[in-house]
């Protein structure tokens, strides 16, 4: 007798906030009913970073050890641009990103998430080569045991932004050519900027470019947000899983892709401080997972 398949559960988390300590997320993680999260670890408007204290990391490791829920990535402040031809912010964002990846091999946080950038008017060609340029010259300087992955987030494609399509966060990738640098596609912003999710057949036929062109071993983190915006208006506006122009039946798909099974999937959805919706977002796509691993099993 065949024996029955074996079901990997997708692992389901929010960002969510380090106010009053990066220690402090893991109670809300708890309170909004995270399997993974995803964290900042200083401002993510300000170029300035505070120090961590000792006293703080040991916090940060003891929330860990209690709720037994990791950090799977942090998010890089939303002022860096690696792709700017502005030789001051050019500079100011790397040396931005690389105390990004200080303080995630800190923290034990494997994956660091960072929008690619913008080309501000010199050409796409241009700024994705500094992009690349600035990439090789961070991992040259990586010590040895740093261990933390470089994420290029897939973006909505407004105005000169970088990393829009799969071929631009490819050909990052192959200027960089390290296991080092990985990818982090967001339902959003990848709708937004043309590849469909919502029929099966879109939705499989965007999988599968993604597949060709950058390649699955080079995605590390799924962020899980409907889109208030239609497909190709390259406007970045998260909604309520369910409640945009994706809808149920994309995040269906996704969900239950055997390939992203063991991808975590975090939400970057509105919320209130007493996170409800967070636990409205993540309780709608596990009854998705649920509902497939019923009907898959009641016809088997």
């Amino acid at each position: 007798m065949a024996s029955s398949p074996v079901h990997t559960l997708p692992r389901f988390g929010a960002h969510e906030s380090i106010a009053g300590g990066v220690h402090t997320a893991f109670e809300r993680g708890v309170q909004a009913g995270c399997d993974v999260l995803q964290i900042f670890t200083k401002s993510n408007h300000q170029w300035r970073a505070r120090p961590l204290p000792n006293d703080e990391i040991d916090r940060y490791y003891a929330a860990r050890e209690r709720t037994g829920i990791p950090v799977v990535c942090c998010h890089a402040s939303y002022l860096i641009n690696l792709a700017s031809p502005d030789e001051e912010l050019n500079e100011k964002s790397y040396e931005s990103l690389r105390v990004e990846t200080d303080r995630c091999q800190t923290l034990a946080i494997p994956n660091l998430i960072f929008h690619p950038g913008a080309h501000v008017g010199s050409g796409a060609d241009a700024g994705l080569a500094r992009i690349a340029l600035n990439l090789n010259r961070l991992l040259d300087d990586f010590p040895a045991d740093r261990d933390v992955t470089l994420c290029l987030e897939a973006t909505a494609g407004a105005g000169s932004n970088l990393g829009s399509c799969f071929e631009e966060l490819s050909a990052i990738i192959d200027a960089v050519d390290s296991d080092r640098v990985g990818v982090c596609i967001d339902s959003c912003h990848i709708f937004a900027a043309g590849y469909s999710l919502v029929k099966a057949d879109d939705y499989h036929a965007t999988m599968d470019e993604l597949c060709r062109v950058v390649g699955l071993s080079r995605l590390r983190i799924l962020h899980l947000n409907d889109s208030k915006m239609p497909l190709g208006s390259h406007r970045d506006r998260h909604e309520h899983i369910g409640q945009g122009c994706i809808g149920i039946e994309g995040f269906s798909h996704i969900v239950n892709d055997a390939r992203l099974a063991h991808i975590p999937m975090v939400l970057e959805t509105p919320k209130g401080n007493n996170l409800a919706e967070d636990r409205r977002n993540l309780a709608r796509l596990r009854a998705l997972r649920r509902l497939q691993l019923s009907l898959t099993a009641g016809g088997s």
